[in-house]
């Protein structure tokens, strides 16, 4: 199956339990996972069911959870599942059925969860449906594909974001009943409506300045070493031109604290380091010019559907799922992934060219369909059928 469905009737769908994290947990999954309960509310009795217990320390060393902000509360959620509880798995799928569901959608995103999960979908008895942020892990480990599959076989349904989770879904699922569906923006970081000027005041940047924004947990196959690398010649070609990098680096900060020093560009790069909670999105949006997604792999990216979200365009590596959303010389531009000087190139070509104008119609027009409400026709397109 691919995109294009066939039209539905919608008698018949009227329960649905959605497992997730949200509010107040961290993260683009737990935005995803709110957002897409208030599109499935707008036409069915969605129960949100979430973690007591997501991670352990040993893998999530740092706060898993931010009460800063409240605007993706989901109000009477059901905070249940124990991750790391075998016992709690079987009284999770218990609690579950009790609510008489007709479809249960489970968010996959790693094989951490899949021993929960797979004792949970065993004991669940309405239909089950997977929304695949990832099929498999970014970085990938021994075992992985095989928890995957173990995990994946037990659902009925599956909704991919990207060519490459659709190729891979494919690989452990050959007959796999699927939709693929761009991953919809995410319009609900614009709280206050910033305009340009305001956020630039607030982060003290000029007016006439040319900003980069990098943003989202620093992780190594989002290639922020090589945009590094290609910021001396931005800062050759550009003047007053300018990189925000702005998110969690984790341990490897001084690796790339190391390589802003040997390439002489610390006056052109503002790092924000740390965790940005939900409210303090917007001004680092609001304030840029583009988004830079250097990433060496990709499966799809939450970070593309904030900026379409505040019309930004963005320049992003031909890898994986970014392809699928981004439109070259319409939407942003796409270069070779691991070339600093393509993405370079491109970043001299943006502002040369006025791309930002360009850019702004095509963000506009295919914003349809990045809709949620384009989701949602996929959830029952699976289900009708």
């Amino acid at each position: 199956m691919h995109e294009e469905g066939l039209g539905v009737e919608m008698n018949d769908l009227k329960r649905i339990v959605l497992i997730g994290p949200v509010y107040p947990y961290k993260g683009g999954i737990s935005h995803y996972t709110g957002l897409m309960y208030r599109a499935l509310s707008k036409k069915y009795d969605v129960t949100m069911v979430s973690y007591s217990f997501q991670y352990p320390k040993v893998l999530y060393k740092k706060e898993q959870r931010d009460y800063s902000n409240d605007a993706f509360k989901i109000n009477n959620t059901q905070f249940f599942i124990h991750t790391a509880s075998p016992l709690n798995w079987i009284s999770s799928a218990k609690r579950i059925n009790e609510l008489k569901p007709d479809l249960v959608i489970i968010q996959w995103w790693h094989p951490y969860f899949a021993p929960c999960y797979q004792i949970m979908t065993k004991h669940i008895k309405a239909k089950v449906m997977f929304i695949c942020h990832n099929v498999f892990p970014h970085e990938r480990f021994p075992l992985d594909k095989w928890l995957t599959e173990k995990t994946l076989k037990n659902g009925d349904y599956y909704i991919v974001q990207s060519t490459q989770d659709e190729e891979d879904l494919k690989t452990i699922i050959p007959n796999a009943k699927y939709k693929r569906a761009v991953h919809p923006t995410y319009n609900a970081f614009k709280m206050q409506d910033m305009s340009k000027e305001a956020a630039r005041q607030l982060l003290g940047i000029k007016s006439d300045e040319k900003i980069l924004l990098f943003f989202g947990f620093v992780r190594k196959y989002k290639g922020l070493d090589y945009l590094i690398k290609a910021m001396p010649e931005v800062k050759k070609n550009l003047s007053d031109c300018r990189l925000l990098v702005v998110g969690d680096f984790g341990d490897d900060k001084d690796e790339y604290l190391g390589l802003i020093k040997d390439g002489d560009v610390s006056d052109v790069i503002d790092i924000y380091d740390g965790y940005i909670p939900d409210k303090d999105v917007e001004k680092f949006f609001a304030a840029c010019d583009v988004v830079v997604l250097p990433y060496v792999s990709a499966t799809q990216s939450g970070i593309v559907q904030i900026a379409y979200g505040f019309d930004k365009p963005v320049i992003a590596t031909n890898v994986g799922g970014l392809p699928d959303v981004v439109t070259d010389g319409e939407t942003g531009l796409l270069v070779s992934a691991q070339d600093s000087m393509a993405f370079a190139k491109a970043v001299i070509d943006f502002y040369k060219g006025d791309y930002s104008t360009k850019c702004a119609a095509g963000i506009v027009e295919q914003k349809a369909c990045f809709s949620w409400e384009r989701l949602v026709e996929h959830v029952e397109q699976l289900y009708f059928v």
